[in-house]
């Protein structure tokens, strides 16, 4: 089994997300049991909606307690260095030596709006491992970009 990295924060958001689900249950069980009651199952939407959301909150549970398990959580401050890893804070500057920020986090964590892109995206696997002053090339749907690497920090 492989770790998934991630940022405490994420942890604690999954783990959170696993609440809410996990208290989801009896309430579904609750409108199955209704719809049941209903009468004739074949032609009773109500209960094949309550179970097609069961099945998909039991899915979605076991995804995340898979992800729980096996999280490999890293504080970013803890590390150092002048290399892209998990966690590190990036300054890039790209072609028209315009500077955008990007913290390299898990895949359930990235939000590219804020700044946090997963390490398994184009441009994740293009930074882990370079250092200050690297230029990157990532080849992206809207054709191949490339980034100098300004600053590494890990905050």
């Amino acid at each position: 089994m492989d770790k998934v990295p991630m940022l405490a924060e994420g942890y604690e958001k999954l783990t959170a997300d696993l609440k809410v689900l996990r208290a989801e249950r009896p309430r579904i069980v609750d409108a199955i049991e209704e719809a049941r009651a209903h009468g004739d199952l074949s032609e009773n939407a109500e209960y094949h909606a309550a179970k097609e959301r069961q099945g998909q909150v039991e899915a979605q549970i076991a995804d995340i307690e898979d992800k729980v398990t096996r999280a490999q959580i890293i504080d970013p401050t803890t590390l150092s260095g002048d290399r892209v890893v998990f966690g590190a804070t990036v300054t890039v500057l790209d072609e028209n030596d315009k500077p955008a920020r990007y913290q390299i986090v898990g895949q359930t964590e990235s939000d590219a709006k804020q700044g946090r892109i997963s390490y398994d995206s184009p441009l994740g696997r293009a930074l882990i491992g370079k250092s200050v002053g690297d230029e990157v090339e990532v080849t992206v749907p809207s054709g191949d970009r490339f980034y100098l690497i300004e600053k590494v920090e890990f905050i």
